[in-house]
């Protein structure tokens, strides 16, 4: 497993300005200004970036696609959804934009609840959900793995396939890397046996630390028959030029936030999971946690990576995130808004000592 870290961004990929804290400008999704987006990832040293999905926002693999198309080194993680997508359709697809990049796509598996109906999907309870994603992770990697495979599952079935292009390997990449998240027992069952990459939401480092070690267990006692599961970090990093500076702007969001009850910030409103909740619940054991990990947003529903931020100077979430590291974390997804300014504030101020340690 390599021990050298990968720094990320966000693409939001929202059709309603604003998010997070974001700023409204016209055709904040066009082409064009998420192409500026991503270039500034290439040209201030990020990798690529998240880019979220959901029944609502616009295809995400539509936009990791015209993306990759106007870049030459960012890589796109996209997030999917096993029930949006059928495990040979989708294996075809990321083959293809795989081959067209020169290699650049990673995947994000996202199980959460999201709105079946409105694409014809349905799903039983959390065991049948967990289930599904699992059959669905093993079988897009037999087909990018392997020629004329016939499965028939309790899910997904086929019968002498084999996609194209074949996949090319790069080093030890054989394939894009499977990113996935979740905190229920199902969920830490999956990515046990099945991810490349577990990534968390932004938890204080002794609940971090707890689930590594429990992953990695349950890598043993599940009979792992991949390399080692990666462990990543998702989360809002508030870097302003000192300690104090940074303190003041993160407060004064939250006030923000306190006095339109989160609108614009929260996108898991619908239903609470698991890791969700676990973040949400932080904030009960005091708003500041560790050195600087700002709990208070989630009082006011924060949503996913927005409901804990690191925050202070660039040295002060560089020794934080060293912290993480040094438990294991390999792959960081940051961010803070208005997106595109903070992609050139990090870039220059944090990645630098990141990228150094």
């Amino acid at each position: 497993m390599s021990s050298n870290p990968e720094f990320l961004w966000y693409i939001p990929n929202v059709v309603k300005s604003g998010h997070r804290g974001d700023a409204t400008t016209e055709n904040h999704n066009s082409l064009e200004t998420l192409t500026n987006h991503a270039k500034a990832l290439e040209e201030y040293g990020w990798k690529g970036a998240l880019i979220g999905t959901g029944w609502g926002r616009p295809d995400t693999f539509t936009v990791a696609t015209a993306l990759a198309a106007r870049t030459t080194t960012f890589e796109p993680l996209i997030a999917i959804r096993p029930g949006y997508w059928r495990p040979a359709n989708f294996a075809s697809a990321a083959a293809s934009l795989d081959h067209l990049t020169g290699g650049r796509v990673r995947i994000n598996i996202v199980s959460g609840q999201d709105n079946l109906a409105a694409y014809g999907d349905s799903e039983g309870d959390q065991a049948h959900r967990y289930a599904r994603t699992k059959e669905f992770m093993r079988l897009v990697r037999r087909l990018w793995l392997e020629e004329n495979v016939t499965y028939a599952g309790e899910h997904f079935g086929v019968t002498e396939s084999t996609v194209v292009p074949r996949l090319e390997a790069r080093g030890d990449r054989l394939h894009p890397k499977l990113y996935f998240g979740g905190a229920s027992e199902a969920a830490e069952r999956v990515s046990a046996t099945e991810a490349d990459v577990q990534l968390f939401w932004g938890e204080p480092l002794d609940g971090v630390r707890e689930r590594i070690e429990r992953l990695k267990r349950l890598s043993r006692d599940l009979d792992r028959d991949l390399p080692p599961l990666q462990f990543g970090l998702r989360i809002t990093t508030l870097v302003r030029d000192t300690t104090e500076e940074a303190w003041a702007d993160a407060e004064a969001k939250v006030a923000e936030m306190a006095a339109s009850s989160g609108a614009g910030w929260n996108d898991h409103k619908r239903t609470v999971a698991v890791g969700q909740q676990r973040l949400l619940d932080l904030h009960q054991r005091g708003d500041v946690l560790d050195d600087n990990l700002y709990t208070a947003p989630g009082k006011f529903g924060g949503g996913g990576a927005g409901t804990t931020w690191l925050v202070g100077s660039a040295e002060d979430v560089a020794r934080s995130l060293h912290k993480y590291q040094a438990l294991g974390i390999t792959h960081f997804v940051l961010s803070d808004t208005p997106y595109l300014s903070e992609i050139k504030r990090q870039g220059t101020q944090l990645l630098p000592l990141l990228k150094t340690a």
